[in-house]
């Protein structure tokens, strides 16, 4: 008997080259994402026990330094697991491996140094869609 509707999905990305890769990727953007998290929550925690006083270390980085790079660093780990997330739906949809935006197929090469693609090449950089 063959799977169908949700089970043909997951057995298709249980079986699907690229799914293990964004597996993998996912869970250590997701390691990332608590890390950085967790570096906020200590730069907060500084910030409001009362002391203002924003060159907490005059050999390190100011209070609001590292606010800024961990907020940017955040937005960089959540747009990525946003892409890989996508193509893991993109895997369960049988779509993965086509351009969203023009709809023709995205070279092995380009998915294979960047497995959460969504465009070819082409659309990428513009010159074609």
């Amino acid at each position: 008997m063959r799977p169908c509707g949700v089970e043909a999905r997951l057995v298709v990305m249980e079986h699907h080259p690229s799914a293990p890769l964004l597996d993998e990727r996912r869970r250590a953007l997701l390691d990332e994402l608590a890390r950085v998290d967790g570096e906020l929550r200590t730069v907060r925690e500084a910030k409001t026990d009362g002391t203002d006083d924003d060159e907490h270390d005059p050999e390190g980085a100011t209070m609001s330094t590292q606010w800024s790079h961990a907020t940017g660093l955040r937005s960089a780990v959540v747009l990525q697991l946003e892409e890989v997330d996508g193509a893991l739906a993109r895997i369960a949809a049988g779509t993965y491996g086509t351009c969203t935006r023009c709809g023709r197929p995205i070279s092995a090469g380009r998915l294979e140094a960047r497995p959460s693609a969504p465009l070819c090449i082409d659309c990428a950089r513009g010159t074609t869609g």
